[in-house]
C-alpha cells in the first residue's frame, strides 16, 4: 500500500468578502503533494500564489472544501490547535528574511524552538546544528546587520529546517539576493529532498521553477498542472502523482 499524501487538497477553495462583493482567490482544487515531492508554482502577482501558500502553510483556512495534513483534517481546528501543527511540522522561508535586528543568528534560528517549549540546552544545540547545515558555524553570535543578505537568508532557512519540519514553503525565496547567494540557497533547498521533506517553491520566475521536478501554474485562483521536469531530480517518494485541479464554477 502506497504512503498517503503528506498533503492533500479536496476541492478546497477561498473566497473573500470585500464590502459587498466576492473575491475568489482560489478555486476549488483538488492537490495532494507527497513526502520528499519538489514542487514549483508559479503565477503571475495576484494569481493566488500568496492564498495558496496561506491555505497549505495552515496561515489561513480555505473557506471550501477540505485540507488534510498527514491525514488529519486541519480545515475546522480551533487557532491553537492550527498554530500547533504550523510551529511543529511546517517550515516557511520569505523574500524578506523577518529576523530580529537585535538577536544574533543563534537565537533568531532558536525562536521556533522556544514557542514549541524545547529545552534551552536543547534549543541551543539544535539551532547551532542548523546554522552548520547552512554553513553558517563562523556566524552563530552575528546578528543580522552583520551579516550579507545571502547570509541572512541562510539563517532564515536555518530557522525553518531547525524543527525538523515535514513541509517547506519558500516564497520568492532568492527575491533579495544577488545570483551566487540565491544560488548557494537554492541548493540548500534543492538537497532537501533527499531527507524526506517536501518542498514547495513559490515563484514568478520560470528558471526557478525549472529547477523543480512538478510544476504548478496559477491564475486567476485557478490551479493547473503545467509539467514534470524529467531532467531535474527525482522526489525521493517515487513519480509525483497527478494533480486534479479545479476549474471556477460556471456562471
Amino acid at each position: 500500500m502506497s504512503e498517503a499524501p503528506l498533503v492533500r487538497l479536496e476541492r478546497a477553495s477561498r473566497t473573500y468578502r470585500v464590502g459587498a462583493v466576492e473575491v475568489h482567490a482560489l478555486h476549488p482544487v483538488d492537490l495532494e503533494i507527497r513526502a520528499g515531492e519538489y514542487v514549483a508554482i508559479t503565477g503571475p502577482s495576484g494569481s493566488g500564489k500568496s492564498t495558496l501558500l496561506h491555505v497549505l502553510g495552515c496561515l489561513d483556512r480555505p473557506t471550501g472544501g477540505r485540507y488534510l495534513f498527514e491525514g488529519r483534517d486541519v480545515t475546522t481546528l480551533a487557532d491553537r490547535d492550527l498554530a500547533a501543527v504550523r510551529n511543529r511540522a511546517i517550515g516557511f522561508v520569505f523574500q524578506r528574511f523577518h529576523l530580529l535586528r537585535d538577536e544574533t543568528a543563534v537565537r533568531n534560528v532558536e525562536l521556533p524552538l522556544l514557542y514549541g517549549g524545547v529545552p534551552r540546552d536543547e534549543r541551543r544545540r539544535r539551532a547551532s546544528e542548523a546554522l552548520e547545515s547552512v554553513g553558517l558555524a563562523a556566524r552563530l553570535r552575528h546578528r543580522p546587520g552583520e551579516l550579507s543578505g545571502g547570509e541572512q537568508q541562510r539563517v532564515a532557512l536555518a530557522r525553518a529546517l531547525v524543527k525538523r519540519p515535514r513541509l517547506l514553503l519558500a516564497d520568492e525565496p532568492t527575491g533579495n539576493l544577488d545570483s551566487a547567494s540565491g544560488a548557494n540557497v537554492l541548493a540548500l533547498v534543492d538537497g532537501l529532498q533527499a531527507q524526506g521533506v517536501a518542498v514547495v517553491l513559490i515563484t514568478h520566475d520560470p528558471e526557478l521553477a525549472a529547477r523543480a521536478p512538478r510544476r504548478l501554474t496559477i491564475h486567476d485562483g485557478v490551479v493547473r498542472d503545467a509539467a514534470t521536469n524529467t531532467g531535474a531530480p527525482r522526489a525521493a517518494s517515487g513519480p509525483p502523482p497527478p494533480a486534479r485541479v479545479g476549474e471556477p464554477p460556471s456562471l
